[in-house]
């Protein structure tokens, strides 16, 4: 194991490199990978015995924070404990997939095999891994933001002997919803945030109109060549979920075109949509993303959003007023998108398998003795409400507060951690840590 340690404003740092293996339930393969993990403690405490809280990252494909400073839930979690941040295997400094690197791995099917061992349970297993090598095997919180809280009923599932207690922000997922039935309940929600974002910039249904019949009018590149088609324009709509999203999206839109040229797309825009669309610094997040609704019972995802799109013919490219799309990842992505590009073949052999494993065990949560305090936001556009009041029903524990004061990047942006830390206390707290 390789460390090195070092001090950001207000936060001492430590920095570990591990080696894990690629599959954990076989010995006989000698793939390995790395594993980084960061630590982050208040630099008066480095030396006192504090609780462990392990971030379970957003995602799929999302490496940890990279902190700059001592704000936002950092420093409510730094004010008790000790906080972990895992890069999940394949993204940031736990070996990376590279496009280049997963094509050399041969056909589609070969690509893909490689990237089944991407999921849920490898992560967690990584993090199991974490605790009992680097800190002893005592038992940890966890808070898990969106894909986080989807690792977090997985870790429930498989090792709850590890948990003190688990945050979830926007996070609880359908325990038994595929692919298909999860984007019918979301594709409604975004629906409704391109009309509610409509109704606060009312000039800007024009504006996207407008940019959408100067793509339909053909070649448009964007600074890395790319040829931005309208459904590519469209999908900015994943920042409606997020706050200040709409705004973000308006900002950009708004300076379109200019007034010298009133029929050419500025230099602006377009950096500011392919900086938005680009996956260039998280191509994972696209290959592996309806991957995480595939189990045993579910079959194929095969491109699950595309077909729930379909269905909708609002969303046509030529549709006005234009909709914006949400938190979904389309075929074509992977022929338009550069970055995806060298994905496309093991993309397409994800979408096709139907031997997916278990991430959850029913009968092991609905038992479940390990505190949960959940916030579900009520107008998630990302993680179906409905699915996540389903979820806590029927796992043992949970409590959950459901709210509309925040969007999906509540933790990030609100005071979300402090509230479920006051809630917790006033059941009880975590269970002992020893």
């Amino acid at each position: 194991m390789r460390e090195t340690s070092y001090t950001v404003p207000g936060i001492h740092v430590t920095d570990r490199e591990l080696e894990v293996p690629l599959v954990w339930d076989d010995d006989a393969d000698p793939r390995r990978l790395t594993l980084f993990v960061r630590e982050l403690v208040d630099p008066v405490r480095r030396r006192d015995d504090l609780p462990l809280l392990v971030f379970l990252q957003g995602g799929p494909g999302g490496k940890g924070p990279r902190p700059t400073g001592r704000d936002g839930w950092v420093a409510t979690a730094l004010e008790t404990h000790r906080v972990v941040l895992l890069d999940q295997r394949g993204t940031g400094r736990s070996s990376a997939v590279r496009g280049a690197a997963l094509a050399a791995r041969g056909t589609g099917a070969a690509q893909a095999e490689y990237l089944s061992r991407f999921r849920a349970d490898a992560i967690v297993a990584d993090a199991e891994h974490v605790r009992r090598t680097v800190y002893g095997g005592r038992r940890w919180t966890s808070l898990g933001q969106s894909y986080g809280g989807f690792l977090t009923m997985t870790y429930l599932s498989r090792a709850p002997e590890a948990l003190a207690a688990c945050y979830v922000t926007g996070g609880l997922p359908g325990l038994t919803a595929d692919a298909r039935a999860v984007y019918r309940r979301t594709q409604p929600r975004v629906v409704t945030k391109n009309a509610a974002y409509r109704a606060r910039y009312p000039d800007d249904a024009a504006r996207l109109a407008r940019v959408a019949d100067r793509l339909a009018a053909g070649d448009v590149r964007l600074p890395d060549g790319d040829v931005l088609t309208v459904r590519r324009f469209q999908s900015l709509g994943m920042d409606l979920g997020m706050k200040p999203g709409p705004e973000r999206i308006h900002w950009v839109v708004d300076e379109a075109f200019d007034a010298g040229a009133p029929d050419e797309l500025t230099d602006t825009f377009l950096a500011d949509v392919a900086a938005a669309t680009s996956f260039r610094t998280n191509p994972l997040y696209a290959v592996l993303h309806e991957s995480i609704y595939a189990q045993s019972g579910t079959g194929p995802t095969a491109w699950a959003a595309e077909a729930v799109r379909a269905e909708d013919p609002a969303f046509e490219p030529g549709a006005r007023p234009l909709l914006l799309t949400g938190e979904m990842i389309y075929p074509w992505m992977f022929e338009e998108v550069a970055a995806l590009r060298p994905f496309r073949a093991a993309a397409d052999a994800l979408a096709a398998r139907d031997d997916w494993p278990d991430l959850y065990d029913l009968d092991v949560l609905a038992r479940n003795e390990v505190p949960v305090e959940a916030a579900v936001y009520a107008d998630d556009m990302f993680v179906d409400a409905g699915l996540s009041l389903e979820t806590a029903a029927h796992v043992g524990n949970v409590a959950t507060w459901v709210t509309n004061e925040f969007e999906h990047d509540g933790l990030r942006t609100g005071d979300v951690l402090a509230r479920l830390v006051e809630r917790l206390a006033a059941r009880g707290g975590p269970l002992p840590v020893a």
